[in-house]
């Protein structure tokens, strides 16, 4: 083999594994999203707004689910300009910092019942 089909060989190889973390990054958030949309249908209305009718449970229930969505291209933004100020490493590991720390807290909160 030449020098260019090993270089080829290895950029191939470069590419699946970032297409195979981006991939695996991917799944585990959508599923997280899954698993948050579910409970916030059947779960958090009872746990977190008992004293409301149900339906506007709900419906506030959902809306903590959609302020996640609402928050994500903000976050991108905010984060965005950090990366490019002070490296994306700092931010990466600010943005999961800040992640952990509020799920922790969210854990935490107290429940209606």
């Amino acid at each position: 083999m030449n020098q260019e089909n090993l270089e080829n060989n290895h950029i191939n190889s470069n590419m699946r594994k970032v297409a195979l973390t981006a991939l695996a990054g991917t799944s585990i958030e959508w599923y997280d999203f899954f698993l948050y949309g579910a409970a916030a249908a059947l779960i958090f209305p009872a746990a977190f707004f008992g004293e409301v009718p149900p339906t506007t449970a709900l419906i506030l229930s959902l809306l903590t689910f959609a302020a996640g969505f609402i928050a994500r291209p903000i976050g991108g933004i905010i984060f965005g300009h950090f990366g490019d100020k002070i490296g994306r490493k700092k931010t990466l590991i600010s943005a999961l910092m800040l992640m952990g720390i509020s799920s922790t807290l969210i854990g935490l909160l107290p429940t209606y019942a």
